[in-house]
């Protein structure tokens, strides 16, 4: 159960195996097969991704797009440096220019902005990058992505195998 320390939350097995299993796909995972998977009934991962979600450790669900299908066939990374001191107001800034989709900001004080964005040819391109010249950006490098690979976070699969394995108490009124 979702329990909270000053901050930040301690998680028990049954939360993160429920993490794991809506990592593999929130959208078609209901509640009646991450219950089997996790091995407590649906009310429970109900009530338990409400708490997760009231704790802002769930927060969003976002759908993975295939650009390139969507008529956005350019995925190019931009590896730029920000000053130190402007660095979230820029990363703020460039959200607002078209085809932005992801920032990535790093404490260090060269290349510290991480930017993915998607085009529909060279024209819109050549757009966005102007753009986030004139954000006072240093841009060292871009690159096109071919693909992207990501999976969940492999902490929560073996403490979602433990929830599964274990007897499990009856839920109380909290899940």
């Amino acid at each position: 159960m979702v329990t909270k320390h000053g901050s930040t939350f301690t998680l028990d097995n049954v939360d993160r195996g429920i993490l794991y299993q809506l990592q593999l796909n929130a959208r078609k995972a209901t509640h009646e097969e991450i219950s089997d998977a996790v091995g407590v009934s649906p009310s429970t991962v109900r009530n338990r991704i409400a708490q997760l979600e009231q704790a802002n450790i769930i927060e969003t669900y976002t759908p993975e797009l295939n650009y390139e299908q969507a008529g956005y066939p350019l995925r190019v990374q931009f590896i730029c440096t920000a000053p130190p001191q402007d660095r979230s107001q820029c990363a703020q800034d460039a959200l607002d220019i078209n085809g932005v989709l992801t920032i990535h900001e790093t404490i260090t004080s060269d290349r510290n902005l991480s930017i993915e964005v998607v085009a529909a040819d060279p024209k819109d391109l050549a757009e966005t990058t102007q753009k986030l010249g004139e954000l006072n950006l240093q841009i060292h490098s871009s690159d096109i992505i071919l693909k992207t690979y990501t999976q969940p976070c492999k902490h929560f699969e073996a403490a979602g195998a433990q929830a599964g394995s274990q007897p499990q108490e009856t839920p109380t009124e909290d899940g």
